[in-house]
């Protein structure tokens, strides 16, 4: 079992069993990942919040699996960008979890989640989420699904501004903007991934943590890159 050294690092054995949740999107997600695959999934579509059905399917899976939380060696989230309450409902959750456990974490960019899933696809790949409000998340990647530049937010056209060649586009702001992008973008292609992205972001928490890189779970951080829209209440 993990478990916590001074200073805030993070001492474990070899982690088997790993807890990863996506609620970044309205597409959420939760799996429990081993070195042997996916030993259980959960998947929910809502627009009403993923408060409602997270904590139940983490327990109805762990039970199925004959798990509490304090058998798993590890947890992973997405910490955006996304959806703001969903995002919050995600890190909140799976702190709680590895509090608990005494467990590490890992948190990656739902952008990077989708680089990967591209990978192959065209020499360049770019993510692109859903932000609402008429603007994308985008990150671009090469070929192989590493980063090609940082993260930025805005309209199709201008997260899009510097984009040349051929590209991959994927992620739920792709298939939104599909038009869009196909006039703006010559030989833009549009490859079949999977938007449930907790599987996924299991396998890369487990390469994560057999190299030493996880964290305690107060050190998790969001990846906003805007500041929230908050309405004001009506008089």
């Amino acid at each position: 079992m993990v478990g916590f050294a001074a200073a805030g690092t993070v001492e474990y054995k070899l982690p088997v069993r790993i807890l990863a949740v996506d609620t970044t999107t309205a597409r959420g997600s939760l799996a429990v990942v081993t070195d042997q695959g996916v030993a259980a999934e959960s998947r929910s579509t809502t627009q009403e919040g993923h408060s409602r059905w997270l904590l139940a399917a983490v327990a109805d899976s762990l039970e199925k699996l004959g798990l509490e939380a304090r058998d798993l060696d590890g947890f992973a989230v997405t910490v955006g960008p996304g959806s703001f309450t969903g995002l919050r409902v995600g890190m909140s959750s799976v702190q709680g979890l590895a509090l608990g456990a005494g467990a590490p974490c890992v948190g990656v960019s739902s952008l990077d989640l989708l680089g990967r899933a591209g990978a192959g696809g065209a020499p360049t790949v770019q993510a692109l989420v859903d932000a609402q409000r008429g603007e994308v998340f985008g990150g671009v990647y090469d070929g192989g699904g590493r980063p090609a530049g940082e993260p930025r937010v805005g309209t199709v056209e201008s997260v899009l501004a510097e984009l040349e060649g051929e590209a991959a586009f994927v992620g739920d702001g792709a298939l939104r903007y599909r038009a869009e992008i196909e006039a703006l973008v010559g030989g833009a292609c549009f490859p079949e991934v999977d938007l449930f992205l907790a599987a996924s972001l299991g396998r890369v928490a487990l390469e994560a943590l057999r190299a030493g890189r996880g964290c305690a779970p107060g050190d998790l951080r969001p990846l906003y890159l805007r500041a929230p829209h908050i309405r004001k209440p009506r008089s």
